[in-house]
């Protein structure tokens, strides 16, 4: 399937260059805010024009020039967002790199990108630099915004943002003529140009650098902009990782080629807090923020009054009734319409003000699959919450969901300038604008996922529906068969367990085994709040998951799992005859989950081959040791005996139309 074509780009092809225009067509309006000590800052365009100028000319004066890799490390801070800005002016290419990083992972990160400089975001991300320097010998400098707890150190080769901005005016005062030579060096760059280095997750390996080119980022950022009609006006929080394509591109890019003000919250604890005073019309959140958010609504619910309990029930039961018929545009009878309107009053419009959605225009979520439940949950509420699917090398986008054909179980349709067919293997493949340069370093890599003629294997196993919506199944190279030659999914079976909010996290083995076994991880959250109201006392995580009460709960789950796999002729096959709750949850610095926690499968499979041997033994307890790393990186041992359940399982549905006779 082929999106229509594209909107033209003219002479805006690089980010910088629209920087500039920004700050000639909205120059007083807002750009970015940051709250800091309570109180939100605001700065305009033009004033972050005249921010990054100074700092991008300091940079220049400390040796930083076309091509030269800058390292980003840190949260969702202003200055980091121009550190962008200001390396790519000089044509240079910003790296950026997760801040939860431990420093082995950033040393080869930053060793294989031959970064020349960082930019980090305090005295945390400091030290991991400092501490990896020998590693990687070619940073000459290191750049920090918050100076809390740096005041006594070797100043040598670090200095604050403020020194370079300072170089930067100094440069200015000594030459009048530098700043039209920095202007001049921007309008000399190229839609060709490389802007950024995006390392992907590495969930089967070390990671690979995508690069994006200029082109690949402002050509899919327009299409998409015009896709949902966004403008100058939209508010969005900057929360996700900096070094994740999505960020880059809803905070930075479709900022710069909307126009729209990006907030960055004061800080990853209080973000919820903060998108609710900001109340932003345009938002993005994998799956596990739309379904912890409503955790915490029905936990709060649980603890309510009757009455008000009972209320919020019944105007939610209408809701999912209705709600998403009048958010579609269709025809509801006035009875409904009224009744809904005093929900909004009494329920939908308080809880959307209560997470900070009060005028959302549009949402969207991808990277794992939603569940229906929780999908239609905001919708009813007159959300407009749609789904896409995309990836680093496609400069996120793939498919997306236009306006009154949103599918729960689909991922929307190619939009404009993208094509998306399904090769005989079943994998997706995809071309589009935003279709990577290549990966750094690594032309085997490239060659392998990257055609000749610009074609793309998404690594997906997906379906076109009836309709044309795209519906992808699992990761082609996750997809196995059992040993009597029924599929096997795993993916498919994780995401259903994952539907239910006292799961978490799910891990599914069965290729090329007789039967499929799982390892569960509660929700802390969920599950304790259920213990609390139950008086089911426990003193940690591991001591809740081994609880009797709480084995039962999670086979409830299971069993229903199951239920809804024997309806499904393709997967009846794949029902879940054992699993057991992990006495730890699985974790990133442990090496379990990538960064942008994404299960890691080789990996756990060889960590717990003992629990796995015993799920396919009959054991019905196994202890186990593992190593974990604290938040202090210190290292411990937790021990355990984890039990092991076998799982209801249910008669395969007869396929329709098949009486017994005919059998």
């Amino acid at each position: 399937m082929q999106g229509a074509a594209g909107a033209g780009s003219g002479s805006d092809d690089t980010l910088p260059k629209l920087l500039v225009r920004n700050a000639q067509t909205l120059r007083d309006r807002p750009a970015m805010r940051e709250k800091d000590l309570g109180i939100w800052q605001t700065w305009s365009w033009q004033e972050v024009l005249n921010e990054i100028r100074r700092f991008s000319l300091g940079l220049s004066e400390l040796g930083i020039g076309r091509g030269d890799k800058v390292a980003v490390v840190g949260q969702n801070r202003p200055r980091l967002y121009w550190t962008f800005a200001a390396v790519q002016a000089l044509g240079g290419v910003p790296v950026p790199v997760y801040a939860d990083s431990i420093t082995e992972e950033m040393a080869f990160v930053l060793d294989h990108a031959e970064v020349k400089a960082a930019v980090c975001e305090d005295q945390e991300q400091v030290d991991k630099i400092l501490d990896i320097s020998e590693q990687v010998p070619s940073i000459s400098f290191v750049v920090y915004d918050d100076q809390r707890g740096l005041r006594d150190y070797d100043h040598t080769r670090l200095k604050s943002f403020e020194d370079v901005q300072a170089l930067g005016d100094a440069a200015l005062k000594a030459d009048a003529g530098r700043e039209r030579a920095w202007h001049e060096q921007i309008a000399a760059g190229k839609g060709s140009d490389l802007a950024v280095i995006l390392y992907t997750s590495g969930t089967t390996g070390r990671p690979k650098g995508v690069m994006l080119s200029q082109d690949n980022l402002v050509i899919s950022a327009r299409n998409a902009t015009a896709f949902d009609n966004f403008d100058e006006t939209e508010e969005v929080v900057a929360y996700l990782p900096l070094a994740w394509v999505g960020d880059h591109m809803f905070s930075y890019a479709q900022s710069y080629v909307a126009g729209y003000c990006v907030c960055c919250p004061e800080s990853p604890e209080t973000v919820n807090d903060d998108r609710r005073e900001i109340a932003p019309t345009y938002f993005f959140a994998p799956p596990r923020v739309y379904e912890t958010l409503l955790t915490a609504i029905m936990v709060r619910m649980e603890d309510a009054g009757p009455l008000k309990r009972a209320m919020f029930h019944a105007l939610m039961r209408h809701a999912r009734k209705v709600g998403e018929r009048i958010l579609d545009g269709e025809s509801v009878g006035l009875g409904d319409r009224l009744l809904y309107r005093l929900g909004e009053v009494l329920v939908y419009g308080p809880l959307k003000n209560r997470m900070g959605f009060t005028n959302i225009r549009v949402a969207y979520t991808a990277g794992e699959a939603i569940g229906p439940e929780i999908f239609r949950f905001y919708r009813s509420l007159g959300m407009n919450l749609k789904q896409l699917y995309g990836q680093t090398e496609a400069s996120v986008y793939i498919t997306m969901q236009p306006d009154g054909t949103i599918d729960a179980d689909t991922v929307g349709t190619p939009p404009p300038g993208v094509e998306v067919k399904i090769a005989e293997s079943g994998e997706v493949m995809f071309r589009s604008p935003g279709v990577f340069v290549g990966y750094f370093k690594n032309d085997e890599a490239t060659k392998t996922t990257k055609t000749e003629d610009g074609w793309v294997h998404a690594g997906d196993a997906g379906i076109f529906t009836a309709e044309g919506q795209l519906k992808i199944i699992d990761r082609a190279k996750d997809v196995g068969h059992l040993n009597d030659g029924s599929l096997f999914a795993p993916k498919y079976i994780e995401n259903k367990l994952k539907f239910f909010p006292n799961i978490k996290e799910a891990v599914a083995f069965g290729h090329e085994r007789d039967f499929v076994a799982v390892f569960i991880n509660i929700d802390l959250i969920a599950v304790g709040s259920w213990a609390e109201r139950n008086n089911v006392s426990y003193a940690s995580y591991q001591e809740l998951a081994g609880l009797p009460r709480i084995y039962e709960m999670i086979a409830e789950h299971v069993a229903q799992v199951n239920r809804d796999l024997a309806a499904e002729p393709m997967m009846a096959s794949s029902q879940i005859k054992r699993f057991l709750v992990l006495h730890k949850e699985l974790d990133a610095d442990d090496g379990e989950l990538t960064r942008t926690q994404k299960v890691r499968r080789s990996f756990i499979a060889e960590r717990y081959q003992p629990l796995i041997d015993a799920l396919y033994d009959g054991t019905t307890e196994k202890f186990v040791a593992t190593e974990v790393t604290f938040e202090d990186g210190r290292r411990g041992v937790i021990e355990a005996n984890v039990k092991i359940r076998d799982a209801e399982m249910f008669e395969p549905a007869k396929p329709s139309g098949l009486s017994e006779a005919a059998e």
